[in-house]
């Protein structure tokens, strides 16, 4: 079975979560064939060569960024689609009401040639014949922001590389030099990631800050803001596979993503992997139970949480082992099997579908 792998045409201009969510689940499907009876060839489609035709399923990642057309182009040549809509748990009744009326004013103010990003989205949902989650608060947030029904939403988290569970901090002292309790961010350096304000939060505590992660251009002042504070440190971009990285999470004392929103971050189940807790922002769809001694959500915006909870895993340092157990279970290898079910499922459904309408024709 031949699966092809969309998004949006800029996706991999940059380095990022999706990025990495991309890459592994194809790399983890190809593994697959190695010791299951369904072999799957999973690649990323160039559509600018390759025709949406010649694949049996199709799987989105992200619903904005125009991908609805992508969706509503393999409805039209019969490729069944799965959708991976990465949506923030933000979205409830009350924000879909009000988006709903913003398309409506903005379609009749424009005699209908206008379409918000909200109906895009809405559309590729419906469109698509799976959409999948990556845990319980995404689901929620498609049902009560978008109408879909829950049962036809299924949920598949995202894995982890397994070297995050060995990583030593060893290198990361030998490469820096920076000893002793340090706060870790690691993403893109943003106002909407808020390092500025978890460094504002920290100043006079005497903990320095170590960032990792691109700055785009049009960020330069924004990093530079962070450079004149003389508790911040910045490392800049490091790959993903990059042992460096790894080695930072097992050395910093708390790992800190206070960003406006997040969907499943996979830099908070990289940290946790490697042992590290965690200060996260609460708008996320991640929810790992029974976690609080190790993974403590606060408000992007609420400064005094982001520190209280930061020096309060410093007082109470979980058990390493404790906190690795959290996301034990997340490995890219079970996710790839579920995926690669799913796939198996449509595929074996559309076949089915097209076979009346072949018999009619020989008849």
């Amino acid at each position: 079975m031949r699966v092809g792998i969309l998004s949006y045409p800029m996706l991999f201009q940059r380095d990022g979560g999706l990025q990495v969510q991309v890459r592994e689940t194809v790399a983890a499907l190809n593994r697959l064939h190695t010791h299951a009876a369904r072999p799957l060839e999973v690649q990323l489609v160039d559509a600018n060569h390759e025709r949406l035709a010649d694949f049996d399923v199709l799987h989105v990642f992200s619903a904005s960024n125009g991908n609805y057309r992508i969706v509503e182009t393999a409805r039209e040549l019969g490729v069944p689609v799965v959708l991976s809509p990465l949506l923030p748990p933000s979205w409830s009744r009350a924000s879909a009401w009000r988006a709903r009326l913003a398309d409506r004013l903005a379609g009749r103010l424009t005699e209908w040639m206008v379409q918000t990003s909200y109906a895009q989205t809405r559309r590729a949902l419906l469109l698509a014949d799976v959409v999948v989650a990556l845990g319980e608060a995404e689901r929620d947030a498609i049902v009560h922001g978008f109408g879909m029904p829950a049962q036809s939403i299924r949920v598949f988290p995202n894995g982890i590389n397994p070297h995050f569970f060995t990583a030593n901090g060893d290198l990361f002292l030998r490469e820096t030099g920076i000893a002793g309790p340090f706060v870790l961010m690691v993403g893109s350096i943003s106002p909407y990631k808020n390092q500025l304000g978890l460094a504002q939060a920290l100043a006079g505590a005497g903990l320095p800050l170590v960032l990792i992660g691109a700055a785009p251009r049009e960020q330069q002042g924004y990093l530079q803001q962070l450079l004149d504070l003389p508790h911040v440190s910045w490392l800049g971009a490091l790959d993903h596979a990059d042992p460096l990285l790894a080695s930072a999470y097992h050395a910093a004392a708390v790992a800190a993503l206070p960003s406006q929103g997040e969907v499943f971050p996979l830099s908070v189940l990289e940290a946790l992997a490697a042992g590290t807790p965690v200060v996260m922002t609460a708008q996320s769809a991640l929810d790992l139970p029974d976690s609080a001694f190790a993974l403590r959500k606060v408000r992007w915006d609420d400064g005094t949480a982001q520190r209280l909870a930061i020096t309060e895993l410093l007082a109470q340092p979980p058990a390493r082992l404790r906190v690795q157990a959290l996301v034990e279970r997340f490995t890219w290898e079970r996710v790839a099997g579920q995926i690669a079910d799913c796939y198996v499922q449509l595929h074996a459904a559309a076949v089915a579908a097209a076979q009346p309408s072949r018999r009619s024709h020989a008849v």
